[in-house]
């Protein structure tokens, strides 16, 4: 019996497959991905990789990757259909019976996918063609090397009603089956004639892999067609299908690939334009705005989708329209970002233009699917007076109604609630927060309620350290996702750095220092500063981009340190912990010639209290970095 794919699917979506790998494999969360050591060699130092949100498992040991199926095949012996019914029993599915009708719908598609196949032989022999001239012509102006065209599969449709027709035909295809597949047009009346003529041809694969369609781009101007799709098939559905998906999806399964998400392209030669460019996980819809389906499809290859867009109107409604299809759907780990070409200018001009490090710089410079909702409602209801600003929190209202999942509706609601009081010029006021209702004046740093600690002066003054401290050091060092999922954690739970101020005040985190060093000094405003007020402060300094950018790491976050409804002492644990992944990952040589020197300046102030805790955290580190070795 032969699994359907989506029933594959489901079971892969249904276990999480570092639950699964983890009853044979010790492994420690790292960032998105979780570690151990190989089970497939031995080994002192883990290679082995399980990553849930890609549903794969690679080990660089050994080389061996692999799902949940090939697991259990690999590591009990078991055949594809019996890792399938142990899979399917956990995930609370049923195998579905046996159908005689199902198998022979089965082999008829393949027999039509096999005829695609050959009519790709004869697109892709025909643009090497003296008639294909033109074709050529119009590649190479458009960056194309040869070699671009055999990795794509690009092909040319002679301008000849029949050349493919008589070709399959003398090969044996019913003519039948080419309309059937769509490669053929049968008009009423007269002889069937082949559907692309004179057209660039690219290929469409399903998720499968599976040759099931092809887009032609026009060479005449007097075409009445730019761009013409395979008619929907039986084994071809537009909607559910993205150009380039299967390669795109191997190239962000990558383990050396730091990848969050495919980029959705709005074109074929956009899409190759980014691979050329070094993002070789770039998609496209078919000619239409993509659907819940394709978005779902997106999401399957990592969970923060880029839509790559030009930055003319129509681009911009192609946002909208995408934030509107996606809103429904998000699921914690699974958003979209928008990443905006110049005006006028699609990935393919700015490659040839301005070069592949201007592109991937535009594609790393994305909005969030807040901003762009957001956007729209103020530029469609502004908040100028009463009624419009009664009308606007309505609207916004109503748009988070349409997202399902509750986690994820009730962090846009704290969002747009942040964004509400700043654009109004209001701020929560609360006896026990961080604003005193006694003091007039917006909330500010210079106003200071109770401070939570000595420790907080240490680490301002760290700039001022002599003795060999340099904190330019941790501003070079790159931010990596550990490191984020930390900060966003205080950001999210402020309640955390009065039970870790010493912790949180000793690491460095490179580029997020001055983020964190803000955190800590609006902690110190006063007592049981929210998330919200806090946001708010971190914004009015001018963090807005760096806490847009730690958004993406709000989901991983959570899955390690834990959301809302964790008590406050569970999520110190679990910081501390990932805190010491994270500094024994980044460099324990580094931090303890860190605390060296400034424990040498706090001898030198006699600051006996600061040294006590300088050197405890010395011993600490020095002890992890033994351990390590």
């Amino acid at each position: 019996m032969r699994l359907g794919e989506d029933f594959i699917d489901e079971i892969k979506a249904r276990i999480r497959l570092s639950d699964l790998v983890g009853r044979s494999v010790q492994l420690k969360r790292q960032g998105r991905e979780f570690v151990g050591l190989s089970p497939f060699k031995k080994e002192r130092t883990p290679s082995f990789y399980v990553n849930d949100d890609k549903r794969f498992y690679h080990c660089f040991a050994s080389g061996k990757h692999g799902d949940a199926f090939s697991w259990l095949e690999e590591m009990e012996g078991l055949s594809f259909m019996e890792a399938a019914e142990r899979l399917a029993a956990e995930a609370g599915l049923r195998l579905p019976e046996p159908d005689p009708q199902a198998q022979e719908r089965t082999q008829r598609r393949k027999s039509l996918v096999e005829w695609m196949e050959a009519a790709q032989v004869y697109f892709t022999r025909a643009l090497r063609s003296p008639a294909a001239e033109q074709a050529r012509t119009y590649l190479k102006g458009r960056g194309l090397s040869g070699q671009d065209c055999v990795d794509f599969g690009i092909g040319y449709a002679p301008d000849d009603r029949s050349g493919l027709k008589n070709e399959l035909a003398a090969a044996g295809a019913p003519i039948g089956d080419l309309i059937e597949c769509g490669l053929l047009i049968e008009p009423d009346n007269a002889s069937p004639y082949d559907r692309f003529r004179d057209r660039i041809m690219f290929p469409i694969h399903d998720p499968r892999g599976r040759l099931v369609a092809f887009g032609g781009r026009a060479l005449s101007k007097e075409a009445k067609a730019k761009y013409l799709n395979s008619p929907e098939t039986p084994i071809f559905h537009k909607g559910d299908v993205l150009y380039n998906f299967p390669s795109a999806r191997r190239a962000a399964a990558d383990p050396k690939a730091d990848v969050r998400g495919l980029i959705v392209a709005e074109g074929y030669l956009d899409v190759i334009a980014l691979a050329r460019a070094g993002l070789g996980y770039a998609v496209a819809p078919l000619g239409t705005a993509i659907t819940e389906q394709q978005l779902q499809l997106a999401w399957r290859a990592g969970g923060e989708t880029i839509m790559c867009l030009d930055g003319d109107r129509a681009g911009r409604m192609a946002a909208l329209k995408a934030a509107d299809r996606a809103l429904p759907l998000l699921e914690p780990g699974r958003t979209l970002r928008f990443a905006f070409m110049p005006d006028g200018l699609d990935p393919d001009d700015v490659l040839r233009d301005q070069g592949a490090e201007a592109l991937r710089g535009l594609i790393g410079e994305t909005r969030t699917l807040a901003d762009i909702l957001w956007e729209r409602e103020l530029e469609a209801e502004p908040p100028t007076d009463p009624d419009r600003r009664a009308s606007f929190r309505k609207n916004i209202r109503i748009l988070l109604s349409k997202i399902a999942d509750q986690d994820i509706r009730s962090e846009y609601k704290t969002e747009f609630d942040l964004r509400m009081d700043r654009l109004l010029g209001e701020r929560p006021q609360k006896s026990s927060g961080g604003y005193n209702e006694r003091q007039k004046g917006p909330w500010r740093p210079g106003r200071r309620g109770v401070p939570l600690g000595p420790s907080l002066s240490l680490k301002r003054k760290l700039g001022a350290a002599e003795g060999g401290f340099d904190v330019s050091l941790a501003r070079q060092r790159r931010a990596d996702p550990m490191g984020a999922e930390l900060i966003i954690a205080l950001v999210d739970y402020p309640d955390l750095v009065e039970h870790l101020l010493e912790e949180i005040a000793l690491i460095s985190f490179g580029s997020l220092d001055s983020i964190r060093d803000a955190v800590l000094d609006a902690c110190s405003l006063g007592p049981a500063v929210s998330s919200s007020e806090l946001q708010a402060e971190l914004l009015s300094r001018g963090f807005a981009q760096d806490i847009r950018r730690l958004e993406g790491n709000r989901g991983p976050m959570r899955a390690t340190i834990g959301g809302p409804d964790v008590s406050v002492s569970a999520r110190a644990e679990a910081w501390k912990r990932l805190s010491s992944i994270y500094m024994r990952q980044n460099g324990s040589q580094l931090q303890r010639g860190e605390l060296r020197a400034l424990a040498e300046k706090k001898i030198t102030e006699n600051d006996s209290e600061s040294v006590r805790s300088i050197s405890e955290a010395y011993r600490r580190e020095k002890s992890r970095g033994e351990s390590d070795t």
